[in-house]
């Protein structure tokens, strides 16, 4: 399936990379390449991730990493919401 990311996702990612970059030049781009493997396998099983307390937002774990993919299931795409750090208080869409 197709991948779209919402600006906050886009700017979710920037600030990431900008973050472990100034650490680790090469742990970011792990860390990166994690986030884009969970991508591409969210596009693969669009379905295969567990729901949120929002009906059409789903979260899928970077599992290395701790981050979570937030994402929805469009009719023609996946369109990636916000990409955050498990640690943090949760998203809206997460609580339960």
């Amino acid at each position: 399936m197709r991948v779209r990311y919402r600006e906050l996702a886009l700017s979710d990612l920037d600030n990431i990379f900008r973050y472990l970059d100034e650490r680790s030049p090469a742990g970011a781009r792990n860390v990166m390449d994690a986030i884009h493997a969970v991508v591409g396998d969210i596009a693969q099983n669009p379905l295969g991730a567990r729901r949120t307390s929002d009906p059409t937002v789903r979260v899928k774990v970077v599992a290395r990493y701790g981050y979570k993919i937030l994402y929805s299931v469009e009719a023609d795409a996946i369109e990636i919401l916000h990409v955050r750090l498990g640690a943090r208080r949760p998203w809206p869409a997460e609580r339960r």
